[in-house]
C-alpha cells in the first residue's frame, strides 16, 4: 500500500500501524442500531465515521467486508438481565408485530443513512435471524464450564472466567472494584453474582418475542448476537471490530469474553471505538429533553434549531472532530460548518474557472497539501486535520484565481484529484441538494454584480452598497478586486 495506516487500538491503548490478517483484505465488523425508534443525531456519527474509513481503506487499495448487524432482539431496557424488550415494548404499544416495529425503523434508519451519503455494508444480519447459532454458542459456554443454567435462563459466569482470563482488559475495568460498585440488578436474584450477564432468557408468558431452546422457550442476551455474526461472516480471527464507546462495557467487554471462550482468544486484532455526541455540553436522551432526530435536523422542526440543516452539513460536523473525541452539538456549530462546507466546495466551482498554461511553474504546494492530507487521514482517520489542510487548498486556489494566472496543468490535476478522490470520495462530501440549480444561481449573482459594477463606475456608491448588504444578507459574500468583483458563498 502506498500509506501506512495507523489505528488506535482500544485493546492496547495505543495507535498501532495497521497489519491485516490477509494482505490487501480487511474484515471489519460494526454494531449497527437497535431498530425501535426514528434514527437520531447519535447513530449519525458512528454510521459517518465507519463509512469514511471504509472509503479511506478502498482509497488505498484494500479490498473491504464491512459488516454492520441489526439488532432486533435481545436488547433490554437497561443493564438488567430482566424486563421487556425494547422493540417488544415498541411492539406493544403500537399495536403491532415486532418485526413490523423492525421493518419500520430499519427502512428509516437506511433513508437516513443514504440522506447522509453513507455506502451500504457488504453485509447486514440480523440477531433474529441467527438464533440457532447463537443456541449452539450457548451451548459451547456451557460445555467450558463459563456459564451455569437456572430456572430456564443461562448466565455467562465471570467468576469462573476470571479465574483463567482478564475479565475488564478491554475497557479497564478491575473485577474487584465491579464486585463492589455493582448494584443488585431487577431479575438478578437468578444469578450467582449480579456482574454475571444472561446468555438466554427464560421468556415471561406475556413476552412476544421467544425460541425453543434446550433451556427454555426465550430469547438470547444481546452481547451474544455480534459474537455469533461476526465470526459467521469474517471468521474465527478479523481485523476490526468498530462502535460506539457507548458500547465499550458491557457489551464488547462481554463479546470479547465469549469471543475467548468459544475461540480460545480474543479473534479481533483491532477495536475501534467512536466518541459520543453530547448537546451543549449535555449527554443527548430523551429524558433531558434534548433528543434530536435526524429527521429534525433535515426539517428544522425542533426547539434547540434555528433553521434545517442538510445531510451534508452534518456530515461535515461530524468530520470537523476526531473520531475518538468529543463532539458537542449546538446550532452555532452546524452554522459554521453549513458556512465551512460550503466554502470546501465553492473551491471547486472556482479551481474550474482556473486556465492552465504548460509552461506555468509547478508549485510544491499542491502537492505538499495532498500529502499533509493523506498523511492525516492515515494517522488514525484524523479528519479534522485533514480538514485543515483542504481549507488550504482553498486558500491556494482563491489566491491563483485572483492573481488571474494560468496554472501548470499538473497543479491544477491534482487539486481535482483531491476533491474527487478526497473530498467527494473519501470524505464524502457532495454538493447540496439544489447542486442543480447552481448555475442559475450564479448567473444571476453575476448579473447583479454587473449591475453594481455599472453604479460603481457611475459613482452611485448608495445604489452599490445596497447591492453588497443585500447580497451579503443572503449568505453572499463580495471582494472587490482591481479588475474584477468576486464572490463566494458563506
Amino acid at each position: 500500500m502506498p500509506h501506512e495506516l495507523f489505528i488506535y487500538n482500544t485493546l492496547t491503548r495505543k495507535k498501532e500501524k495497521f497489519e491485516p490478517l490477509v494482505p490487501g483484505h480487511v474484515g471489519l465488523y460494526v454494531c449497527g442500531p437497535t431498530v425501535y425508534g426514528d434514527p437520531h443525531l447519535g447513530h449519525a456519527r458512528p454510521g459517518v465515521v465507519y463509512d469514511v474509513f471504509v472509503r479511506l481503506m478502498k482509497d488505498l487499495g484494500y479490498k473491504v467486508r464491512y459488516v454492520r448487524n441489526i439488532t432486533d432482539v435481545g436488547h433490554l431496557e437497561s443493564d438488567a438481565d430482566d424486563g421487556e424488550d425494547k422493540i417488544a415494548k415498541k411492539a406493544r404499544l403500537e399495536e403491532l408485530e415486532p418485526m413490523e416495529i423492525v421493518q419500520h425503523y430499519t427502512i428509516r434508519y437506511h433513508k437516513a443513512m443514504e440522506q447522509l451519503n453513507t455506502l451500504p455494508p457488504s453485509i447486514e444480519p440480523r440477531a433474529s435471524g441467527h438464533i440457532t447459532e447463537q443456541i449452539a454458542m450457548v451451548q459451547q459456554i456451557l460445555d467450558a464450564g463459563m456459564a451455569y443454567e437456572v430456572n430456564g435462563s443461562v448466565y455467562f459466569d465471570i467468576e469462573a472466567y476470571s479465574k483463567k482470563h482478564n475479565y475488564g482488559v478491554l475497557s479497564g475495568r478491575i473485577l474487584e472494584d465491579l464486585q463492589v460498585q455493582t448494584r443488585d440488578l431487577e431479575g438478578g436474584e437468578d444469578k450467582r453474582s449480579p456482574y454475571d450477564f444472561a446468555l438466554w432468557k427464560k421468556a415471561a408468558p406475556e413476552h412476544i418475542m421467544r425460541w425453543p431452546s434446550p433451556w427454555s422457550d426465550g430469547f438470547p442476551g444481546w452481547h451474544l448476537e455480534c459474537s455469533v455474526m461476526s465470526s459467521k461472516y469474517l471468521g474465527q480471527v478479523f481485523d476490526i471490530h468498530g462502535g460506539g464507546m457507548d458500547l465499550l462495557f458491557p457489551h464488547h467487554e462481554c463479546e470479547l469474553a465469549q469471543n475467548t471462550v468459544t475461540r480460545g482468544k480474543d479473534s479481533i486484532r483491532y477495536w475501534m471505538h467512536n466518541n459520543l455526541i453530547t448537546i451543549n455540553g449535555q449527554k443527548m436522551g430523551k429524558s433531558l429533553g434534548n433528543f434530536i432526530t435526524l429527521e429534525e435536523l433535515f426539517s428544522g422542526n425542533h426547539p434547540l434549531l434555528s433553521q434545517p440543516f442538510s445531510p451534508m452539513t452534518i456530515r461535515f460536523f461530524i468530520l470537523q472532530a476526531h473520531y475518538r473525541g468529543p463532539l458537542d452539538f449546538s446550532d452555532q456549530a452546524l452554522v459554521a460548518a453549513q458556512t465551512g462546507l460550503r466554502r470546501l466546495l465553492r473551491g471547486e466551482t472556482q479551481l474550474d474557472k482556473i486556465t492552465t498554461d504548460p509552461k506555468a511553474t509547478v508549485s510544491k504546494e499542491w502537492q505538499d497539501i495532498e500529502a499533509r492530507t493523506y498523511a492525516a487521514l492515515c494517522d488514525d482517520l484524523n479528519t479534522p486535520v485533514a480538514l485543515a489542510a483542504l481549507f488550504e487548498m482553498v486558500t491556494l486556489i482563491h489566491t491563483v484565481a485572483a492573481s488571474n494566472q494560468p496554472m501548470a496543468p499538473q497543479d491544477k490535476e491534482r487539486a481535482i484529484g483531491l476533491y474527487r478522490r478526497v473530498v467527494q470520495g473519501v470524505l464524502g462530501l457532495e454538493e447540496e441538494q439544489n447542486r442543480d440549480r447552481m448555475p442559475m444561481i450564479e448567473g444571476l449573482v453575476e448579473m447583479i454584480l454587473e449591475y453594481r459594477t455599472q453604479a460603481r463606475s457611475r459613482k452611485d456608491w448608495d445604489t452599490s452598497d445596497k447591492i453588497r448588504d443585500s447580497l451579503s444578507g443572503l449568505g453572499i459574500h463580495i471582494k472587490d478586486a482591481a479588475e474584477k468583483t468576486e464572490w463566494d458563498i458563506e
